[in-house]
């Protein structure tokens, strides 16, 4: 039996406590969070045994051989590495760090410590993009040529997840003070692993941010309203082809809609989330060099990202998506930066 700390105990954690407790195979023995109230109702929520508000006193008092990292991005990097060099293995919510620097020391302390780590890019659990990745990288649609990714959200202009406006769980993310890379770290990280698992490695990135104004003087409280709202980014990746992904928080009418198309010289393919997370639709180029009407096809369900880190911790042997994964992407999300700021591309 696998036990599992989960560190973080707000919105996202429930998944994680859920999740990780599979019969037979793992179970959730300790939870730790800052706040002792939070803590405490969460652990008697998901029927937790050992509570804690110190990460250090629960290193050293709780017997346990993994962590899952649920807490605002800021803190993703110290914790893992404090859980790394005791040798825990590690789950970390997405993205993996605030910075490619963090990344990098994430990277090396994980091949230091020898322990099975992965980064939560939760869209990898559906079987159509697991599909899409055999495949492009299998060849069937040939050389790919074009890509356009979006994910979308209006939870900053819809009441649907709850009043953002009135709730830290959502202002945070509004704040860069607080940690918040904006839609890019939020949402962006995730298209962005989307776009590049199926098709390969970006070459280079250019990237336009735009955050608006929410409120006056964009301050709520203690909470300055300066991440950015929307991102506008063109890819070209290393095997040539080119590709657009946009992502926004305020995209009216999509409550949270992913999706994705890849277009090769021998057929395309394309994948919306909003209408199944096991449906791939594909068109090819027949024998008569004519294009095919557009088919749809059931994938079925692929282990999720949970699973699959349980069984690696049980086989030893590393599954995807890593921290090297993560800090592949991390570099994606820093060059966007750099690119709004020099308003050029940036070399990957």
């Amino acid at each position: 039996m696998i036990k599992v700390a989960v560190i973080g105990t707000g919105g996202m954690a429930k998944n994680h406590a859920l999740k990780l407790s599979q019969k037979d195979k793992s179970k959730v023995v300790a939870c730790c969070d800052i706040s002792a109230e939070r803590v405490a109702e969460f652990a008697k929520t998901y029927n937790i045994p050992e509570t804690y508000t110190d990460l250090s006193e629960m290193l050293e008092k709780c017997d346990f051989d993994a962590i899952s990292i649920v807490t605002p991005d800021a803190f993703h990097a110290p914790i893992a590495l404090q859980a790394l060099a005791a040798g825990k293995h590690v789950l970390s919510e997405k993205p993996l760090a605030t910075s490619v620097e963090d990344a990098e020391k994430m990277v090396a302390a994980a091949k230091k410590a020898g322990v099975i780590n992965m980064v939560n890019f939760s869209y990898r659990d559906s079987s159509a993009i697991q599909r899409a990745a055999k495949m492009v990288q299998g060849g069937e649609l040939g050389r790919i040529f074009h890509v356009e990714a979006h994910y979308l959200q209006s939870w900053l202009t819809a009441k649907d997840w709850g009043d953002w406006a009135t709730s830290p769980g959502w202002l945070w993310r509004c704040s860069t003070e607080h940690g918040s890379n904006g839609v890019l770290g939020d949402v962006g990280v995730h298209i962005l692993d989307f776009a590049t698992f199926p098709v390969g490695d970006a070459a280079s990135l250019q990237a336009r941010l735009h955050t608006f104004d929410k409120a006056p003087g964009n301050q709520i409280g203690e909470y300055k309203l300066d991440a950015n709202d929307s991102a506008l980014m063109i890819v070209e990746f290393a095997s040539g082809a080119m590709g657009t992904v946009t992502t926004t928080r305020m995209a009216t009418g999509h409550m949270n809609s992913l999706a994705l198309s890849i277009h090769g010289e021998k057929g395309a393919l394309r994948i919306d989330l909003d209408k199944s997370y096991h449906m791939i639709e594909t068109s090819r180029i027949g024998a008569d060099g004519k294009t095919e009407p557009w088919e749809s096809h059931y994938c079925p369900p692929t282990p999720n990202i949970y699973e699959r880190f349980i069984e690696s911790i049980a086989s030893g042997v590393q599954d995807q998506p890593d921290f090297a994964r993560g800090l592949a992407v991390q570099k994606m999300l820093d060059a966007a930066t750099e690119s709004n700021q020099s308003k050029q591309p940036v070399q990957l």
